[in-house]
């Protein structure tokens, strides 16, 4: 890739091997890697992200003859974008039935046109840059979960007619084992691509278009004057913050908005097996989450003999994996049964990988100016619907910072307040609450010596918490498990071997790095001096 700022994207994409811990698609695509900021800078729009909310905004902001610097503290597509399965869908999780008793009719018929929308920006992006990244044309069928009833999906149905989507009830679900004499909806003309080449090309188009993208490159102090990062300054007229969670805001985007972790797992199929399609099943109606869990599923290209099948599920709110036979690896194994039983042609599990979502309070994702900000602007919120809503972000805030008229502002303001999910809101709330309680508990070990060679825990004495993991070469990495953003206790991900925070999902490496926000700096690391409350060793 030729850039203005040196880009430094290998030529051939594709990486010949990669291992069964990885997320399929940062497994099989090089690091698309630019140079760091190594100076002061100034433009029109900072964008800061650098997955498909933030080279969207970039790219359409670029188009309409904008100065735009793009900012990724890592690089491209390496954060939760990298780790989508990529359903290019107006199926939302929310559904539309659900849309017209929490807003009306006419939102949910904004919502539907706006995702369809979307998905043609995506198609005509393609063909314009010829981009090419496995797009393809495909069905999508809405399934019942097991706990679920026919009248579900037959109002669903005609909900989604009353929002103007091309749709069809069905009375079996194509191509899916054990689900005989079960209907679905049919939603025709959606879409699937890999992700990390779609993002490579519109980078490269973006480059073209003039802008600069720094990666290696984080974000930090941003207001309304610019930003920090590597400890130069970037000013600029308007900000847009497309991290999957803001870090910009202390706390009112998140108490709107909560996080959720999501398990993937990918295994080979002959080809010509399965037709390329997506699958969905209608969610958990038991489940204790105000977020249903559903499965989703996939194909992808692999190569001439295998198809790779890729299925989704399980999911539960970050840092509360503390309920009997519901750790990371039951999950796994919960997902694997699953997918046998509705795809027996597959064979053993190569990938396996997990990711978070952030599930809005209303069912629709935040996207527009950030409260009380005038030149700030946020794309948050995605649910499981991140490809089409990162779009439509990128689409939305074009349109605000150029000043042009656009029919969806309204509905995905981050400043509307919808009164028919108070219940939920409160509910949310009180688990947020509840996570406090971890002040007083126990940790996960009595102490550091019960730790097992590449396990981490939270080792308490009284009110003294300590996030602590012993390598494979026994060494103890110890930090605080204090969230540095509200002061919840952080809890150990035995999957990511990560510490992630309970109430709004800032995670944390075992040496205290911060991964994902809103948390804005490291865990603590406890010195020496202070490590005699954890054990005698």
């Amino acid at each position: 890739m030729k850039a203005s700022n040196h880009a430094s994207v290998p030529e051939d994409d594709i990486v010949t091997s990669a291992n069964n811990t990885s997320f399929w698609f940062s497994s099989v695509v090089k690091p698309i890697v630019f140079e760091k900021l190594k100076q002061n800078v100034s433009t029109d729009i900072l964008v800061v992200g650098g997955g498909i909310s933030g080279l969207t905004t970039a790219y359409c902001l670029a188009k309409e003859g904008r100065k735009v610097i793009l900012l990724e503290d890592k690089f491209i597509g390496s954060g939760e974008t990298g780790r989508t399965t990529a359903h290019i869908t107006c199926a939302l999780d929310a559904h539309y039935s659900e849309l017209e008793k929490t807003f009306d009719g006419e939102t949910a018929q904004l919502a539907a046109d706006s995702h369809m929308t979307a998905i043609e920006w995506i198609a005509n992006t393609i063909k314009e840059h010829k981009i090419n990244c496995h797009f393809k044309r495909v069905d999508g069928y809405l399934f019942l979960h097991p706990s679920d009833t026919k009248e579900t999906l037959e109002k669903e149905y005609e909900a989604t007619k009353r929002a103007g989507l091309i749709t069809e009830m069905l009375d079996s679900v194509p191509s899916i084992a054990n689900e005989d004499g079960k209907g679905c909806i049919k939603f025709s003309d959606q879409a699937q691509f890999n992700i990390l080449l779609y993002l490579k090309g519109l980078a490269t188009a973006f480059i073209q278009l003039g802008g600069e993208i720094y990666t290696q490159t984080k974000a930090e102090n941003i207001t309304i004057e610019g930003a920090t990062a590597n400890g130069f300054t970037i000013k600029a007229n308007h900000i847009v913050v497309a991290t999957n969670t803001p870090i910009n805001d202390w706390v009112t985007m998140h108490t709107k908005q909560w996080p959720y972790r999501t398990y993937v797992i990918a295994a080979k199929v002959p080809k010509g097996t399965l037709p390329y399609a997506l699958w969905w099943d209608t969610g958990d109606s038991n489940s204790k989450w105000i977020s249903k869990p559903y499965h989703y599923v996939r194909l992808e290209e692999l190569n001439d003999q295998y198809d790779l099948l890729i299925a989704g599920g399980e999911d539960h709110r970050t840092g509360q994996t503390d309920e009997k036979d519901s750790n990371e690896e039951d999950r796994y194994t919960k997902l694997e049964n699953w997918t046998k039983n509705h795809f027996p042609a597959i064979g053993a599990t190569e990938f396996k990988w997990s990711g978070q979502v952030l599930e809005p309070i209303d069912s629709l994702a935040y996207i527009g100016k950030n409260p009380g900000d005038e030149n700030i602007y946020i794309i948050t919120g995605h649910s499981g619907n991140g490809i089409t809503y990162g779009t439509l972000g990128g689409m939305i805030i074009s349109d605000i910072i150029t000043g042009k008229e656009n029919p969806w502002i309204k509905i995905y303001s981050p400043s509307r307040i919808t009164l028919k999910t108070t219940g939920d809101y409160l509910h949310e709330v009180g688990n947020m609450l509840a996570q406090y309680g971890d002040w007083f508990t126990e940790g996960d070990a009595k102490e550091v010596a019960d730790l097992k060679l590449g396990q981490g825990g939270i080792i308490s004495s009284g009110l003294k918490k300590a996030a602590v993991y012993r390598d494979e070469e026994n060494n103890l990495h110890i930090c605080s498990a204090v969230c540095p953003h509200l002061g919840a206790i952080v809890q150990w991900n035995d999957d990511e071997k990560t510490f992630d925070c309970p109430l709004h999902g800032s995670r944390f490496t075992i040496d205290g790095e911060l991964i994902n926000g809103p948390a804005i700096s490291n865990l603590k690391k406890i010195m020496t001096k202070d490590q005699s409350f954890l054990d005698s060793e």
